[in-house]
């Protein structure tokens, strides 16, 4: 019985580390420019946000936590009235920082990739290219 508690434990407070993370009826509307330039919006000013990167020696999921970065980033900016926000730096030890802005129904133009290639609509169905959606709740 002893042996059963403790290896359903550390399972548990792995599972548990998404518990809470949801989107906020405010944040549906932000949207992220993850490519667009918000040149012509206003500066709403900077939101850092963080998750646990790793549980103890075991490194979580890269794609989750950037999602419930994502997330937190729009939670956040919903209750600065921003409306659009876009990544400042990559995530580093479960912490990245986000622009928040107001950019109204303005369409943001596409800037170059981070990757130095320039963001296509038609490169989603390039080999090896990928396509995201919005996470649970959003």
């Amino acid at each position: 019985m002893r042996k059963t508690l403790l290896l359903l434990v550390p399972i548990a407070l792995l599972g548990a580390c998404t518990w809470g993370i949801t989107l906020d009826d405010a944040a549906k509307n932000v949207r992220t420019a993850w490519t667009g330039d918000v040149s012509s919006c206003h500066d709403l000013g900077k939101v850092t946000v963080s998750v646990m990167d790793h549980v103890g020696p075991v490194n979580r999921n890269d794609i989750k936590v950037r999602d419930e970065l994502e997330v937190m980033a729009r939670n956040e900016a919903a209750k600065m009235h921003a409306d659009t926000i876009k990544p400042l730096g990559e995530l580093t030890d479960g912490s990245q920082p986000w622009g928040a802005y107001q950019c109204g129904t303005a369409q943001l133009a596409p800037s170059s990739h981070p990757a130095g290639k320039p963001a296509s609509p038609s490169s989603a169905s390039a080999p090896g290219a990928f396509e995201t959606f919005p996470v649970k709740g959003g």
